[in-house]
């Protein structure tokens, strides 16, 4: 997939509610593998920390497919949420997602942080996708990706 079919595009607070059941609709398996599902907990944590300027649309085909928030964090930015809607995935449209924010942060010469849902297949995804694993907690695992530091 070329990331020129791809573009991300800034959401407004309206916004929040159909991401907040996007994101639910999303972590789904990845929660009831591990025996967490519960989509209550899944929309507020979403809804707590929304905030519309780091938030962005993943535009497909025209269509809205999902969601991105990347934010500034204490040593870079934080890829805080990546998801796709389960008819969008495994079509590259993940990758060709982070192909963008990487060009992003690499401007700016800013690392990634992002965690994963132990057990989740964003595991695999994000180490496929040129993050390094660097610290296990209770239910999630953590990966950075630094920045090439080229603008």
């Amino acid at each position: 997939m070329k990331v020129s079919s791809i573009s991300l595009e800034y959401v407004s607070e309206s916004d929040a509610e159909a991401l907040a059941e996007l994101r639910v609709l999303a972590m789904r398996e990845s929660l009831e593998l591990v025996g967490r599902f519960d989509p209550e907990r899944a929309r507020n944590r979403l809804l707590l920390g929304f905030t519309e300027a780091f938030t962005r649309h993943i535009i497909y085909e025209r269509r809205r497919v999902g969601f991105v928030v990347v934010r500034p964090h204490s040593d870079g930015l934080l890829l805080d949420h990546l998801y796709l809607h389960p008819d969008a995935q495994g079509q590259g449209v993940g990758s060709a997602v982070l192909l963008i924010i990487f060009s992003e942060a690499d401007r700016s010469r800013q690392s990634i942080r992002v965690c994963a849902l132990k057990g989740s297949k964003a595991n695999q995804f994000y180490t496929r996708n040129g993050f390094t694993f660097v610290e296990e907690g209770e239910w999630d695992n953590y990966y950075v990706r630094p920045s090439s530091g080229v603008p």
